[in-house]
């Protein structure tokens, strides 16, 4: 166990601090292959094992994402999607029927799964985490052992991990996990996401966590990324404490986004569905500004009809009354594969086709989804706008604001890509609006695999090269005055905010559960501050030293 004055540093990813013991997963089912062949008699009969512990696990799954909602709902889903997948439950059943049993089927098959998703790389390869998690769930059906998984702690508690499934984080009781520190991981990985969501600090990609054991008292910053190992108790009690009180400070928030001198910031929500579109209205949001529209395309054999998108939309819609929502039409593709979209076999999905590309070899599947968005925003009160995700040049931003148009929309597109963020004076000649992914901007700007934990301080949003993208968009937008949000992670940061907005940012979007902390500090800082945040911010050369200028340009 380290000494007393140990202190252990990450990427952070989630503000906040929390104190409490250490707890990691319980151990995943122990599997010792066999050296038994299955005479012919008994194969049929293991196939028919298998596949009922696989529906099992599916079943168990779905109903998670049922109770769930959001981003937790979306990630449940496409786990249990994992446990339905026919490429995997065949090669599964052809091992089967060459005389493995079925653990050592399941073990082998996912093996082979594996190994693809991890030479595809980029968001491909962190799905091999969430297959081990369905291999895990489905030979602890086989093998008759408790289902694995984060166990409930007694008291509040902090939850160490190499790396968490959705399975896992989806279903954390805030009130008992109050922290998530994990080995693996980025800061846009479902782990990191589901902990904003949750509202509890979370820090990604720390080295030597595993020696840190069971029940060691830790001390979480979320801000600056630091675990203390067994700090002095008094002063962790405390710091914690003082914590909680700004915490509660910024749950009294109730809006609108102003900064202290008057300048009005749209705080707005991200969501995927009726349900956490109604979860968020509670939230003091001015609007969404990313509606992801994935939802409704999962797990299904074919594509939605405009009536049942258009169900799906007005859900939305009806729980923001006449209050914007910023929809944005199909982002497959990549880590989202749809089973009714042909796609290529692509040796870099994350660089393929994916999003609005999708829409030059299957184009009706966008036709039909802006018919869609038009027909349930025509029986809304709500001020609906879209935009297209995965934009790269002028052209393709012209094309898709002809189409919204066509319907009546307010069109806009994502920047996403560093091409449209240096074209952005051309693209906003074209289009109403742009948002900016921060996520994926940065991914591309710096060449890093966002999922990646080895390249987590490259997919630090605070790198200056991607603020330096955002400001020359923000600028662009200025310029002609036409509204330029952020609906990235990045917009979850109330430091970072503060930046964007002194870039000249228009809308804050992200977890409605980030809104009031965004919020309320944007209301203790003025718009002078907040441009010499980012003036302070875009002259350094690395995230840490972002991060402290901009924070102490603030401070002064």
């Amino acid at each position: 166990m380290p000494d007393a004055t140990a202190q252990l540093t990450g990427t952070p990813v989630v503000s906040g601090i929390a104190y409490g013991p250490v707890i990691w997963p319980g151990a995943r089912p122990e599997f010792v292959p066999s050296s038994v062949e299955l005479v012919d008699a008994e194969r049929a009969r293991e196939v028919d094992r298998f596949s009922a512990a696989a529906a099992d696990v599916a079943a168990k799954l779905r109903a998670r994402a049922s109770a769930s909602t959001g981003v937790a709902a979306e990630v449940l889903s496409a786990t249990a999607g994992l446990a339905e997948d026919r490429g995997w439950l065949s090669a599964a059943g052809k091992l089967i029927n060459s005389g493995s049993p079925a653990a050592d089927a399941a073990v082998a098959a996912t093996k082979q799964f594996a190994d693809l998703f991890t030479k595809l790389g980029g968001l491909m390869a962190e799905r091999v985490t969430d297959l081990n998690d369905v291999r895990d769930r489905v030979l602890a059906v086989l093998l008759g052992s408790p289902e694995p998984g984060v166990p409930v702690p007694d008291s509040p508690s902090v939850l160490f991990a190499d790396d968490l499934a959705p399975a896992d984080t989806a279903g954390l009781d805030p009130t008992l996990v109050i922290a998530l520190v994990t080995r693996l991981g980025g800061p846009t990985s479902h782990t990191a996401i589901i902990a904003r969501q949750l509202g509890i600090p979370c820090i990604v990609a720390v080295d030597d966590l595993a020696s840190v054991a069971t029940g060691t008292p830790v001390l979480i910053d979320g801000t600056d990324g630091t675990i203390d190992v067994e700090p002095p108790p008094d002063a962790a009690r405390a710091a914690a404490a003082t914590w909680q009180k700004e915490a509660d400070l910024v749950a009294a928030w109730a809006g609108p986004g102003r900064t202290a001198d008057g300048l009005d910031i749209a705080v707005l929500a991200n969501v995927a569905d009726g349900p956490s579109a109604r979860a968020a209205s509670s939230k003091p949001v001015a609007g969404i500004g990313l509606f992801r529209t994935e939802l409704a395309f999962l797990d299904r054999a074919t594509a939605p009809t405009v009536d049942e998108q258009a169900a799906s939309y007005r859900e939305v819609f009806d729980a923001f009354g006449d209050r914007k929502v910023v929809i944005r039409t199909l982002d497959a593709g990549s880590d989202k594969p749809m089973k009714f979209v042909t796609s290529p076999q692509e040796a870099n999905p994350a660089l393929g086709v994916r999003g609005n590309r999708i829409a030059t070899a299957q184009p009706e599947l966008r036709e039909t989804q802006l018919d869609a968005i038009a027909a349930a925003a025509a029986g809304s009160g709500a001020d609906v706008w879209v935009m297209a995700p995965m934009i790269a040049t002028v052209a393709e931003a012209a094309e898709f604001a002809a189409r919204a148009r066509e319907r009546g929309l307010t069109a806009g597109v994502m920047i996403e890509v560093p091409a449209a963020a240096l074209l952005a004076s051309a693209i906003l000649a074209e289009v109403d609006f742009v948002s900016i992914g921060t996520n994926d901007l940065t991914q591309y700007t710096m060449a890093a695999d966002r999922m990646s934990a080895e390249l987590a301080t490259l997919t630090d949003p605070w790198q200056p090269a991607v603020l330096s993208l955002v400001s020359t968009v923000a600028a662009a937008g200025r310029a002609v005055g036409k509204p330029v949000g952020v609906c990235g992670e990045a917009a979850a940061d109330p430091l970072l905010a503060c930046v964007l907005v002194g870039m000249g940012v228009t809308s804050l979007s992200s977890a409605p559960v980030a809104a009031a902390a965004v919020g309320a500090r944007l209301g203790q800082v003025t718009m002078a501050s907040c441009e010499a945040a980012a003036r302070a911010a875009l002259a350094t050369t690395d995230p840490a030293s972002a991060r402290a200028a901009a924070a102490q340009a603030l401070a002064g």
